[in-house]
């Protein structure tokens, strides 16, 4: 299948499951997430508002401030993401896409480089760590420094989502930026 058809096809099946079976489901790959090596090392995580039946990071970010840890949630400036650190008490304020951010000025932003850990919303990846995104890519862009670098310093970049949006293999394009994991409900995948 090309991309279009895999995104259409997950897209279709992530927003088909029940509200309580994506709160189940987002728990256990919470979960998931901190039982893996790296999170114990990160102390500055972004994490996102899910939409569309996406892994909800809900429970994540409480867990995560309960913790000690510095959350920080992406905000569209142009065609890239900036990062705003979030609590609940944080401002938020919807972005042309129906999706909440936090209220932040630009000198408060941190940079892709400052995050420990990013986790990444996604509508299927493959067994080498390639995603595809919902096409607008933010993501590709905002981290395309990884590209270039030999040895991972940070930020890892961390897919989360369902097993089923596991798929044989998506055609990376040049720009794309692989994952270094993906956690589902089943398996932690470590790609490099």
């Amino acid at each position: 299948m090309d991309t279009a058809a895999i995104r259409a096809a997950h897209r279709k099946r992530r927003a088909e499951l029940p509200a309580d079976r994506v709160a189940e489901l987002s728990m256990d790959i919470a979960a998931k997430l901190w039982r893996q090596s790296f999170m114990s090392r990160a102390r500055r995580i972004a994490a996102y508002f899910s939409v569309g039946g996406e892994v909800d990071c809900d429970y994540f970010i409480a867990d995560a401030l309960r913790r000690g840890r510095e959350v920080y949630l992406p905000i569209v400036r142009g065609s890239e993401l900036r990062f705003a650190q979030y609590c609940a008490k944080t401002p938020l304020s919807t972005n042309r896409f129906g999706i909440p951010e936090p209220v932040c000025p630009p000198g408060q932003f941190r940079r892709p480089q400052e995050i420990d850990v990013v986790l990444t919303p996604l509508v299927a990846f493959d067994a080498t760590g390639n995603r595809i995104g919902m096409g607008a890519g933010f993501y590709d862009r905002s981290f395309r420094f990884l590209r270039l670098r030999r040895h991972w310093t940070r930020p890892k970049l961390v897919g989360l989502a369902y097993e089923f949006q596991k798929t044989v293999q998506i055609k990376a394009s040049s720009w794309d930026v692989p994952l270094h994991h993906a956690i589902t409900e089943s398996c932690a995948y470590r790609f490099r």
